[in-house]
């Protein structure tokens, strides 16, 4: 090779080497380049996202605050849930195992087939549930037998317990899964198990009992597979909510009332309600375990709505127990004055239409005083035809009546009063004759015996009260449990004196339409307003036929009110009754009054509300409860299967 060849193939040979050398520091500089920006650069976000393949990190819910009552009784709680669950990954035949099961505790096929699709579903060491509500003997049942039961594990949670049961359900609520319009932005909700509030005190005041999640940091394989707890950061419970019902007193009052009657109770100085019953009820128990389409078409079909609080939400013409609101209007406008009276014949005639009175034989002449104290029509016809119904209704407003009833039940209903201005947007004359049956509480009146204990508190102080059941939270007192809370009305004190005394004549004075309602000697005394309202209009020839109502199908007979306060010179309750198709407010109504205002005075009268009980420990379990608590859920489930129920 001659030199010229030799030096040439040098030079490509040095060309080739420092090209393969400038490869290898360009693929040795991008991959330190690369390591530099992963490791200085991306290096904790890519720590984290390994870190997160690694560990993961799961909810744990909070236990749910109590509802007690205003004696620090508990009301709401939480109980244990004893559970079945079965792990298929270590269950050699699942369907064997669900045999075994089966001759302790009988699976329907529905259950079955439930169970066997989600462990097809669902990956082989993920627990799936095969009976909730598990009794003590029914736990204890599976635990002697585990050995024979591969896969199959007892597991403990906690689910909502109503001591009361069907005496508090529309007050107190109930809890359910959650519906879809019930999600929002906390991700508690996701979790399996989890209950909200869905009426009642359990749905108004839902977040401040739901508390706020904890967390457990679990470290899991590549498959999900739960190798081991790394840490667990308990959940703040929710805080307990004190109501001002008093449990006893409300199980006292249900256990006097029948199908149809709804009673409240006000403390009369603060609007706090002390009872609210309504019959018939529910057991709340039931939609914690679920609710069978059985169950729900028997409550939702029934004529006597057990799911409706008609206490709130049932509405009715006031009756007479009105006549004090068209009393005080027509004071207050001048169309009347105390002294003036009114001859009553029985009926009134305004043009060819002839209104009667409740007694054919009238009740001659009459003041305002006397008028209230017999109940007289006459009399409140031609006041309410001189005041006019703009006025009455105005004055009704100023009393509670038809407006938004302020109390902590969501769905409470406002009720109605009518005026000239809506009968015209109906298109349609608002008539005199409207006017004058309006006077005696007929007509389109649509109120709840709520708003009518609300109107009473309002007579006998004076007062603007609004009836509310939150006494307080977490043992701090909330606005309006004090009766300085509430602005005077407006009303001059002469006015309301003279309503009082006429209320005062109607149960304790000869001639009273409510004389039954007298209270027994050393409980003070009690005044209050009779009522009776017709569903159904009695024509004329029924009239001369002889009409007695009594001889009336049920549901054709009128339906009876009371309302009421007590003591009358330190007014402390309010009370109104309503018996449907019971006929009268003197004979079904005032008696049954009586005996709530003597039961509450006799509960309530020497104490005071107590604090609330010392919330639960961390573990979620709750301290004992008092001597007079109702028996437990375990209880009531063996006296229920006791009696076949």
């Amino acid at each position: 090779m001659s030199k010229r060849d030799e030096e040439r193939r040098r030079t490509v040979f040095t060309r080739r080497a420092l090209l393969l050398g400038a490869g290898q520091v360009g693929l040795f500089g991008f991959l330190g380049y690369r390591l530099q920006k992963l490791q200085l650069e991306e290096g904790d976000r890519y720590a984290t996202l390994a870190e997160s393949n690694r560990i993961s990190t799961r909810l744990l819910a909070p236990p749910r605050g109590r509802v007690l009552d205003r004696a620090g009784r508990v009301i709401g709680a939480n109980d244990l849930n004893w559970r079945v669950l079965l792990t298929a990954e270590e269950a050699e035949d699942v369907s064997a195992t669900l045999d075994t099961f089966s001759q302790l505790l009988p699976l329907t096929e529905g259950e079955r087939a439930r169970i066997e699709r989600d462990v097809r579903r669902r990956r082989r060491f993920v627990p799936v549930v095969v009976r909730e509500f598990l009794s003590w003997e029914e736990m204890a049942r599976i635990e002697v037998n585990a050995p024979d039961l591969p896969g199959i594990s007892v597991d403990v949670g906690t689910t909502r317990d109503y001591p009361y049961a069907e005496h508090l359900a529309h007050v107190v609520g109930y809890v359910a899964p959650p519906a879809e319009a019930d999600m929002d932005d906390d991700p508690l909700l996701t979790l399996p198990g989890i209950r909200v509030g869905r009426a009642g005190i359990e749905r108004f005041h839902e977040r401040t009992l739901r508390g706020r999640a904890g967390t457990m940091e679990l470290e899991v394989n590549a498959v999900g597979r739960v190798i081991r707890e790394l840490d667990r950061r308990e959940g703040v419970r929710g805080q307990d909510v004190q109501i001002s019902v008093d449990a006893e007193l409300q199980k006292a009052v249900r256990g006097r009332i029948e199908e149809g009657t709804s009673v409240v109770v006000l403390d009369a100085q603060n609007g706090e309600v002390l009872a609210m019953a309504s019959q018939p009820s529910f057991d709340p128990n039931l939609f914690s375990s679920g609710i069978s389409a059985a169950q729900w078409r028997e409550w939702t079909r029934s004529r006597a709505t057990p799911l409706i609080n008609k206490a709130t939400n049932g509405l009715y013409a006031p009756g007479s127990t009105f006549k004090m609101v068209v009393g005080l209007a027509a004071l207050e406008a001048k169309t009347m004055t105390p002294a003036e009276r009114v001859h009553c014949p029985g009926h009134y005639d305004l043009g060819d239409t002839r209104f009667h009175c409740w007694r054919r034989g009238g009740h001659g002449s009459v003041d305002l005083r006397a008028a209230l104290k017999h109940s007289c029509d006459v009399y409140f016809y031609e006041a309410a035809r001189r005041t006019g119904i703009d006025r009455i209704a105005a004055m009704a407003r100023r009393l509670g009546l038809g407006v938004e009833p302020g109390i902590e039940l969501p769905g409470a209903r406002s009720g109605f009063v009518p005026t000239r201005e809506w009968r015209t947007r109906q298109g349609k004359p608002w008539n005199l004759g409207d006017t004058v049956v309006h006077g005696i509480g007929q007509g389109f009146y649509q109120l709840t015996p709520l708003s009518l204990a609300t109107m009473t508190a309002r007579l006998a102080t004076g007062r603007a009260v609004q009836p509310h059941l939150t006494h307080g939270i977490d043992g701090r007192l909330v606005r309006g449990v004090r009766a300085e809370d509430w602005p005077a009305l407006g009303i001059p004190e002469s006015d309301l004196r003279l309503m009082r005394e006429g209320m005062w004549a109607v149960v304790n004075e000869g001639g009273g339409t409510a004389l039954s309602a007298r209270l027994p000697g050393g409980l003070g005394v009690m005044a209050g307003k009779t009522g009776s309202v017709q569903v159904r209009r009695v024509t004329r020839e029924q009239r001369e036929r002889g009409y007695r109502a009594e001889a009336m199908p049920r549901e054709w007979r009128p339906h009876a009110l009371f309302v009421a306060y007590a003591p009358y010179d330190a007014p402390r309750y309010a009370i109104s009754v309503v018996v449907e198709h019971g006929l009268s407010g003197a004979g079904a109504a005032a008696p049954l009054a009586r005996d709530i205002m003597v039961d509450t005075i006799n509960r309530l009268r020497p104490t005071a509300p107590s604090a609330p009980q010392a919330g639960p420990s961390p573990d979620g379990q709750q301290p004992d409860r008092a001597d007079t608590a109702p028996p437990s859920r375990a209880e009531r489930m063996a006296d229920r299967g006791a009696s076949g129920r």
